[in-house]
């Protein structure tokens, strides 16, 4: 069963000049380096989906199944990116390694996400494409993966085809849970429900594996990192929340739809958190704020962060409240 408000906490407000207009109530879970509970707010071992916050073990395990991906590619992968220019015409070079094309894609078209981006596709007189969407370099490293063991690709999102099969065990290997529960994302791709817990533990230890470890999946975790913080234009895109944090704080960030958010800070410490209402606009900032809270980052790091993304709250043009953290 998910979470439900009994088992939740208070996690962010919005304010309009001083008056909390609204608030959003969830579940968060920090761990410490060492993977100890250090703090948990809400029941977090309550099933949920973590939708895009699920793409570092779904990257990684095309990574363990022989998917020739590195640099921006490989931080592609796992990217819930704008839809700009170069985010396609990278998504495009995966595709064209392995001998395909965007017909190849099983995820629906869509428009970029980055205002500017989507002006200029318009003045072109372009339309909406499943390079666009922000998955699309999910699935074109998926396709990859098929090609390069042989697998079929017109039915590689069939949650019995060899490659799901795969993803499905490095995530269990990874979350420390059996995924008994399987459900069809935005993109089409299968997302598996699992605890909170489980997901910060799975990201900890992709966060914190190193290229030196004498483990194939940890050597590949840490090469997934480093991707992601030396691009980090890849994850989302220039001046957006995830791509902020990461070149900000040297932290590495995901975002899910429907309210998740996976941070791990340079010294191994994560935050997991799922707001129960589905909204994505406080999550950056309430994961931030544990963060600083149990002190693996500064105040005036964080505080700096949060200036830089979008929780300003406007009335008749003009700034008169905010989304901030309630933790």
């Amino acid at each position: 069963m998910p979470a439900t408000p009994p088992a939740s906490v208070e996690l962010a407000v919005v304010e309009r000049n001083g008056f909390i207009e609204s608030r959003h109530y969830g579940v968060a879970v920090v761990l410490a380096p060492d993977g100890s509970e250090k703090l948990t707010l809400g029941e977090a071992t309550a099933a949920f989906l973590p939708r895009s916050s699920m793409k570092p073990l779904q990257a990684l395990a095309c990574l363990s199944a022989g998917a020739d991906l590195a640099d921006e590619r490989l931080a592609l992968a796992m990217a819930s990116h704008c839809g700009t220019e170069r985010h396609v015409e990278t998504a495009r070079g995966i595709l064209q390694s392995a001998g395909l094309t965007e017909d190849d894609l099983g995820c629906p078209a869509a428009w970029p996400s980055d205002t500017a981006a989507r002006d200029e596709l318009v003045r072109d007189h372009g339309s909406p494409s499943p390079l666009r969407i922000n998955c699309s370099g999910k699935h074109a490293a998926m396709l990859l993966t098929c090609v390069a063991n042989g697998w079929s690709t017109a039915d590689y999102l069939d949650p019995q085809h060899p490659l799901q099969v795969h993803i499905r065990e490095v995530l269990e290997r990874l979350v420390g849970e059996r995924m008994t529960t399987t459900a069809i994302d935005g993109c089409g791709a299968p997302v598996y429900a699992m605890s909170l817990i489980g997901l910060a533990r799975a990201i900890q230890r992709i966060a914190t594996s190193s290229e030196r470890s004498p483990f194939a999946l940890h050597r590949s975790a840490g090469t997934l990192v480093r991707a992601v913080k030396e691009h980090p234009w890849t994850i989302d895109g220039p001046g957006r929340p995830d791509t902020v944090v990461i070149e900000r704080l040297g932290v590495f960030s995901k975002m899910g739809a429907e309210g998740v958010q996976v941070m791990t800070a340079p010294d191994g410490t994560t935050v997991a958190l799922k707001m129960l209402d589905g909204s994505n606009r406080a999550g950056h900032a309430v994961a931030l704020r544990l963060l600083e809270r149990v002190g693996s980052l500064t105040p005036a790091a964080v505080a700096d962060t949060l200036a830089l993304l979008p929780l300003t709250v406007s009335g008749g043009g003009h700034e008169v409240g905010g989304i901030r953290s309630a933790v």
